[in-house]
């Protein structure tokens, strides 16, 4: 039994499906989800996209192109600012970002043929750019392993952040990637607290779990480092100094935050979700989010909406900068090279 009463749906984030901004009609449910009623399964969709590279133009952003293996996540984190993302396919920003996932069966062969072309000059791809491609699907499908091996055939860097200890299952390759500079890998911790987990990314790894990673990362050679994010004021945020020590003495070597962004659709359903779990704090929450945000609840300015601004946002940014510096986080952050970098022609029909 969770400490933190409340829970809606067992293994959800959502607790329903709000509106999709875009459409006119919505079904609303006439009452609240009871014992009896059957809990949402996940889909599996066919995405059937020709290209898997995006082009990132923001300009606060650390990279430039990324893959996504999957569109929608069942890792169900309430905070996800992915989820308005799941509006423009036709779905909610609720349940159906969890339940409802698409998979991009062809990215291997769709990301070889990318990098074989002549136009490719090679540079780092993120891997997770949006969702998660560690989720629990992966298991299965090994999607991203797949990406991964096509990566280190071309020898390409990559960056990877994922809040799931699967990582760890693909040591193999990343180990081979580090010897030529060419990955590094963040373990995103949001919270310590494994009950406070399983309401706010109820398909997560637990924070011992991501903290191993971390430690059987950095056992391997791999360069690995702890995202703490995002950072939710009043409800998380005085969990860093602990997070960023936990990080520290497991091997990671660099840190970073950022703090609780909600776009659009995304605020109403957090701001449910408080409703819910936490009543009693909701206005301390939504109050300091509005001190970091210029009075607003979301502030999607380019060099300011991952940090904030104001004096609660500078005063975190300082500490969490003294706590790294007291624990050696940044001091060597590791460089990816693209020295190595090599084109690799191949028939496409045996290449998985």
């Amino acid at each position: 039994m969770s400490k933190f009463p409340g829970q809606a749906l067992h293994g959800r984030g959502a607790a329903d499906n709000p509106q999709n901004r875009f459409t006119t009609i919505a079904v609303e449910r006439d009452s609240e989800w009871t014992e009896e009623d059957p809990l949402p399964r996940t889909e599996f969709l066919r995405d059937s996209s020709k290209t898997i590279l995006t082009k990132n133009n923001s300009p606060d952003i650390p990279f430039e192109f990324s893959v996504n293996p999957y569109r929608g996540c069942e890792h169900g984190c309430i905070y996800c600012y992915a989820r308005p993302g799941h509006e423009y396919l036709g779905f909610s920003a609720g349940l159906d970002f969890e339940t409802k996932i698409l998979v991009k069966e062809d990215a291997p062969a769709l990301l070889h043929t990318a990098l074989s072309k002549s136009s490719w000059q090679p540079r780092t791809i993120s891997i997770s750019g949006v969702t998660d491609p560690y989720q629990p699907v992966e298991r299965r499908l090994k999607l991203t392993r797949r990406i991964l091996q096509v990566l280190a055939e071309f020898r390409n860097p990559v960056g990877i952040v994922t809040k799931n200890h699967l990582v760890t299952r693909d040591i193999d390759i990343l180990r081979e990637l580090a010897r030529i500079d060419a990955v590094i890998v963040m373990l995103s911790v949001t919270t310590l607290e494994p009950d406070l987990t399983a309401i706010l990314e109820p398909r997560t790894s637990r924070p011992a779990r991501r903290l191993d990673a971390i430690a059987r990362l950095a056992d391997a050679g791999v360069p690995v480092g702890v995202m703490v994010a995002p950072v939710i004021p009043g409800l998380t945020d005085h969990e860093t100094p602990a997070i960023l020590e936990a990080a520290a003495e497991r091997g990671a070597a660099i840190a970073a935050y950022v703090n609780l962004r909600l776009p659009l659709s995304l605020a109403p359903l957090f701001e449910q979700w408080l409703d819910q779990h936490f009543a009693d704090r909701k206005n301390k929450v939504l109050n300091r989010i509005r001190s970091m945000r210029g009075g607003k609840i979301n502030d999607s300015s380019f060099g300011d909406r991952m940090r904030g601004t104001g004096v609660y946002a500078d005063l975190y940014s300082r500490s969490f900068k003294i706590h790294c510096e007291r624990l050696g986080l940044n001091k060597n952050r590791p460089l990816l090279s693209t020295d190595h970098f090599r084109r690799v022609q191949r028939d496409q029909d045996t290449l998985f």
